[in-house]
């Protein structure tokens, strides 16, 4: 599945992260790198105790890219 991040440093630099998707699930770590896998390890627990509980998963992303002329 995929999920959309939103990865943005604090005001003491660390990097904050959020998935907008899944309301509540925001990680953070002292390098970008290590927001993202900590944010992946956030996902992974919420969709596998959503799944536990017979809780609806939300959708992965679903995107389209679109060349626009100008």
């Amino acid at each position: 599945m995929h999920y959309r991040i939103v990865i943005e440093p604090d005001e003491d630099g660390i990097f904050v992260a959020e998935c907008p998707a899944l309301p509540g699930r925001i990680s953070q770590g002292k390098t970008r790198d290590e927001a993202i896998a900590n944010t992946k390890d956030a996902i992974a627990g919420y969709v596998a105790s959503l799944k536990k509980h017979d809780e609806p998963v939300p959708p992965p992303i679903t995107e389209e890219i679109v060349e626009v002329s100008t």
